[in-house]
């Protein structure tokens, strides 16, 4: 007799869970959005200005990352640092459960960034759950920032791109939806530790997946969007937070009373990035307010009139005129804050 797996879980379109623990990812949902989720291959010759490529961080675990390197003209009479590039690690969203680097929702705006800042991105290929919950995905933000601490202290292998024109005084984490909040779990760790010579020098988290247990306004009022909805939100953090623990949890409630204090954290200047009708809005500026009490350096960027990461929905950045400026805008804010610090 030929067993049938039975399935036991599934998140709208984007994942099912058997009971004997597979897990598929295979988009389920409208195919003409598949696209986004299809992986692009890494490319080391410059497409767009931009050059591709995918290295092991860690040879035990097999932790990897992509790198992007623009094509950067360096300035004869600068001295040889000032022309070298920001290095800026990101953390791809997806609720802690899905997704990865090499994304071509990712690749397009990571490009666009690598290019415009211009700075190189280290993309990391964190660890999912449920297979992974978390704290995998921050232990895996951390290495990789640990990765870069011995580039720079020469320790590590050799790698020419960073090595050769990443500049490790000006290293920024960003994160999207669940990877901001690792943004701040990770620069709350590296708070801890001798990064010499490395410096962390800015964090942006961009609509991080900072919620609580009660339901906020913004949760009850905004409409649901393709990237967000409130089945997402219970389901994936139900799968992703360690077995039963609530949204308060310090992971997904940075600001909560399980958390530590704000002002014991020694984290470096953030730029928050809201979208005015997202779901999470509200409880994105609960953080905000408290990290503003707790003294901490912390910007607001709030775009107008769209929802949760609208920049990562290519459609509806070349199809809508709003999602398109709001895009740039986003962009260009992120860009104005690596340049300042």
């Amino acid at each position: 007799m030929v067993y049938q797996r039975k399935l036991v879980e599934e998140v709208s379109g984007w994942l099912r869970i058997f009971d004997d623990g597979w897990v598929d990812r295979t988009w389920i949902g409208p195919p003409e959005v598949k696209f986004m989720s299809e992986p692009v291959p890494p490319h080391e010759e410059f497409i767009e200005g931009v050059a591709t490529r995918d290295v092991t961080i860690d040879e035990n675990s097999g932790l990897g990352a992509r790198i992007y390197l623009p094509q950067h003209e360096p300035d004869r009479s600068a001295d040889h640092n000032s022309n070298k590039l920001p290095v800026i690690i990101h953390f791809h969203g997806g609720g802690f459960c899905i997704s990865r680097a090499d994304w071509y929702m990712y690749y397009y705006i990571y490009s666009r960034l690598a290019r415009s800042a211009p700075a190189i991105v280290v993309s990391v290929y964190l660890r999912l759950a449920p297979e992974h919950r978390l704290p995998a995905a921050i232990d895996d933000g951390f290495s990789a920032l640990m990765w870069l601490r011995s580039l720079a202290r020469g320790d590590a292998s050799y790698e020419p791109w960073l090595s050769n024109y990443g500049d490790f005084n000006r290293v920024f984490l960003i994160g999207d939806s669940s990877g901001g909040n690792l943004v701040h779990h990770v620069a709350a760790r590296a708070g801890l530790v001798d990064l010499s010579p490395m410096r962390l020098a800015g964090g942006i988290p961009v609509h991080p997946g900072f919620v609580r247990s009660e339901r906020s306004k913004s949760e009850m009022e905004q409409p649901e969007s393709p990237f967000l909805t409130l089945d997402m939100v219970d389901r994936f953090l139900k799968l992703a937070l360690p077995k039963g623990c609530t949204k308060d949890h310090p992971f997904t409630c940075p600001m909560g009373p399980e958390a530590p204090p704000l002002d014991s954290l020694n984290l470096p200047p953030f730029l928050l990035c809201v979208a005015e009708t997202d779901l999470i809005r509200d409880t994105e500026m609960e953080y905000y307010e408290a990290m503003k009490k707790a003294n901490k350096d912390v910007e607001l960027l709030i775009n107008p009139g769209v929802g949760h990461s609208f920049y990562l929905n290519k459609i509806a950045v070349d199809m809508d005129p709003n999602t398109a400026a709001q895009t740039t805008g986003l962009l260009e804010g992120i860009v104005e804050f690596i340049k300042k610090h």
